[in-house]
């Protein structure tokens, strides 16, 4: 089962330094994205599964949260601890939290 958390909880994440991994497109992740996700998109998630823990759960964000909620199910169906954040980047953006432009080199 998928646990679907609020932008306050991702909040508090990214506070802790726990993983957020982001599965939008490229173009959409150079756009706009929260401070220190990582990109992984949605359709490279299964070809990189091995980089994911067991152990510590891994928080994922898209636009709006559904491709976060199809991932997390697909991550948490292998085993993994996968969030996805209710309303995803569009819900972080409303919030007023900062978003981050660009990639990181």
């Amino acid at each position: 089962m998928v646990s679907t958390m609020s932008v306050t909880d991702l909040a508090a994440a990214v506070q802790r330094g726990e993983r957020v991994v982001d599965v939008r497109e490229r173009h959409e992740f150079i756009s706009g994205h929260i401070p220190g996700a990582e990109h992984i998109p949605m359709a490279i998630v299964p070809l990189r599964v091995n980089d994911f823990s067991r152990t510590k759960p891994v928080w994922l964000v898209c636009e709006t949260g559904n491709r976060s909620w199809q991932v997390a199910d697909y991550l948490t169906r292998h085993g993994f601890s996968a969030l996805t954040v209710n309303g995803g980047t569009s819900a972080w953006r409303a919030s007023g939290m900062p978003v981050t432009q660009g990639v990181s080199v």
